[in-house]
């Protein structure tokens, strides 16, 4: 007995350090090797994804994930140019394009690209007034996404969007815009009307420039309008009879 724990002993110890030696990455995975201290390789390309064997006590390996990753902003509270307070948050996609940068030259390249988005949006939004902050999101996202990129690429980041999502007004701030919106919306009713008036009264003039050279025209006209009052579910139709009418018929 005593034999045969002494040989399962070993085999069971071999088979540990085995164990640990023999590591397996995913197709999103890469590697950095820490071999006595140092850097030795981030697995990549033909060495990895797959089996992946380290040296016992001598190799220490972290794993990197280099899928895009989506990062929500915290909410921040900020004061545009036209001292308008807003809150606002905003969502990152980032992926890791250089392994070792990501692991050697940051600390957390996670939690270090949350801070940089965050103070960003803080600055490039303190910059902006309101109007443009509702109107040009587009423009805004795009001046976020290229300096937030431009502070996480030595991290071996690429930042390939930055979108604000939300911009929380003031109760008093909606309410003024809503007014505005408002007046705004009977101003333009009262311009298309207004319009609407000067070209029918172009048209009358026209019309009545027309009628004035032929007169048998009005009366073709007056007996139009005649027909169409008939038409009409009234028991009583008063209509009065111009004098040009009759007088064709009292001419000798």
């Amino acid at each position: 007995m005593d034999s045969i724990m002494s040989l399962l002993v070993p085999v069971f110890l071999i088979l540990i350090v085995l164990g640990s030696s023999i590591k397996i990455l995913n197709e999103y995975e890469r590697a950095i090797i820490f071999r006595l201290g140092r850097s030795s390789k981030a697995v990549i390309g033909g060495n990895g994804p797959g089996l992946l064997i380290l040296i016992p006590f001598v190799d220490k390996m972290v794993k990197v994930d280099i899928r895009t990753i989506t990062m929500d902003v915290p909410t921040q509270e900020i004061i545009t140019r036209d001292n308008v307070p807003v809150k606002v948050n905003a969502v990152v996609y980032f992926r890791v394009v250089d392994p070792v940068k990501a692991v050697v030259d940051v600390e957390n390249y996670i939690a270090a690209t949350s801070q940089i988005s965050q103070t960003t949006l803080r600055s490039v939004l303190g910059q902006s007034e309101l109007d443009e902050l509702l109107s040009h999101r587009e423009k805004i996202n795009q001046t976020l996404q290229s300096i937030v990129d431009e502070h996480t690429d030595p991290w071996g980041i690429k930042v390939t969007t930055v979108e604000v999502k939300d911009a929380e007004l003031p109760e008093s701030m909606q309410r003024a815009m809503a007014k505005q919106a408002e007046a705004e919306r009977e101003r333009r009713a009262k311009i298309i009307a207004a319009e609407g008036e000067l070209q029918a009264s172009h048209k009358l003039s026209e019309a009545a420039g027309v009628l004035a050279i032929n007169p048998m025209a009005m009366q073709l006209r007056y007996l139009q309008t005649l027909v169409e009052v008939a038409s009409e579910n009234n028991s009583t139709t008063l209509f009065p009879i111009p004098i040009d009418l009759i007088s064709q018929f009292l001419k000798k």
